[in-house]
Parts: C-alpha cells; sequence; structure tokens
C-alpha cells in the first residue's frame, strides 16, 4: 500500500468524526439557513486567511535534503494566494458587508486548529504541515459542490455567492492528484507517522470548527452596500 493510502486508512475513525458534523448533513439536505451559511464561510475566511503564511511558513523551515517538498509548497502558494478574498466576495453576494466579516472574531476551535498548524510546523516538524493539507483538500473535494449545490437550492443565492465551495471542488481534484504524488515520495517512516498523526489531530480539530459554526453571529450583520 503507497503511503497515501496509508494516511487514508489510518484516518478513517477521525474523518469520520468530521463528515458527522451537524453542519454537512444540514447543508446537503437542504435544513441550512442564510445566517449558518454566512457564519460558516466567516470561519472559512478566518482560517483560509493563514493557509498562505503557512505554506510560507513551512516552506522556510523545511531542510536542504526536503527542496523538492519546498518546490511543491511554492506552487501550493501561488494556487491559494487571495482565497480568502475569495471567502469575502462570497459573503457579499449573500448580502452581507465584507469589512463586517473581516473584523468577526474566529471561534475557540478554528483558534486552535490555526494554532496547532503552527506549532506543528515551529515545534515538531514542518513535514506535519502535509496533514493538514490532505485534510482540507480531500474534505473540500468530496463535499464542496454537493453542499454549495443544495445550500444554493434552499437558499435561492447566486452563483456569485459560491465562488470559495465550487472552486475548491473542482481545484482540489487537481490539488488532491499532486498531494498523492507527494507523499508516496516520502519514505521516512517518522516523517509518515508525524503526517499521519497530525492528519488525525486536523480531522477532529476542523470537525471541531464546523460544530462551533453559530448561526447568530449573523443574524443582524450590516449589510452590503445596495442589498436590501
Amino acid at each position: 500500500m503507497n503511503f497515501f493510502n496509508q494516511i487514508q486508512a489510518a484516518t478513517d475513525t477521525e474523518r469520520a468524526y468530521l463528515n458527522a458534523a451537524p453542519l454537512i448533513a444540514d447543508s446537503l439536505e437542504g435544513r441550512i439557513s442564510l445566517p449558518q451559511y454566512v457564519a460558516y464561510l466567516c470561519q472559512a475566511y478566518h482560517h483560509v486567511k493563514h493557509t498562505v503564511p503557512l505554506l510560507m511558513t513551512a516552506g522556510g523551515r523545511l531542510p536542504e535534503s526536503h527542496e523538492w517538498l519546498r518546490d511543491a509548497l511554492a506552487e501550493y502558494i501561488e494556487e491559494e494566494h487571495g482565497h480568502q478574498e475569495w471567502i469575502l466576495d462570497d459573503i457579499e453576494a449573500c448580502g452581507y458587508d465584507r469589512e463586517w466579516a473581516r473584523g468577526t472574531s474566529p471561534t475557540m476551535a478554528t483558534e486552535l486548529m490555526v494554532a496547532y498548524a503552527y506549532d506543528t510546523i515551529h515545534r515538531v516538524n514542518p513535514v506535519g504541515f502535509f496533514g493538514m493539507v490532505q485534510v482540507l483538500e480531500g474534505t473540500s473535494i468530496a463535499l464542496a459542490d454537493k453542499a454549495a449545490a443544495a445550500i444554493q437550492q434552499k437558499l435561492s443565492l447566486p452563483d456569485a455567492a459560491f465562488s470559495y465551495l465550487r472552486s475548491h471542488g473542482a481545484l482540489d481534484q487537481e490539488h488532491i492528484k499532486f498531494f498523492s504524488s507527494l507523499m508516496n515520495r516520502i519514505d521516512d517512516v517518522g516523517e509518515q507517522r508525524q503526517i499521519i498523526h497530525c492528519a488525525r489531530v486536523f480531522y477532529r480539530l476542523f470537525g471541531d470548527v464546523l460544530r462551533s459554526v453559530d448561526g447568530s453571529l449573523a443574524d443582524s450583520p450590516k449589510l452590503a452596500e445596495g442589498v436590501a
């Protein structure tokens, strides 16, 4: 079994925990409200804005022996740059002010997930960050397009409100192929264990982020200019 498939097999329990988050079922079955969707986008903004800084930090801390991984991180940086602004575009298309959204606070679960990513890179091993990459990209492939279609049908929102979900569903199809090819080149047993451990933790942490989404955050926001 190649290493990418080992990661998948080793994280079945944690992936099930993430997929059991009520927000996922509510989204796929058309029970989500507009405030819930916007609150989800706000939390996405608060972790996605760290993606490029995390990639840059991980790349800077890799040893020379891992130059091939640094090259890969540079490609990820180019792909991921500015995606947090896409989320703010979606929030604005939902009728909410983007600067209001930018000024909201992350939930504790979101803060902890981001903090764990930085801590892994700085304190443990920057290679462990690929555990987070596996979780976020693999999850969006499986759920993003289906969730976007169900939410749009339920809330009658324009296509412009789903650029983040739909683009990641499509983009990450290619990203996960690239990611699996990278993981299959990692043959150090210690690094493999670290990546699997981090993937397990990130599945739990991201599951908690989804569970922390509270629609009351967006119950009475400042509306985007010109939106009734």
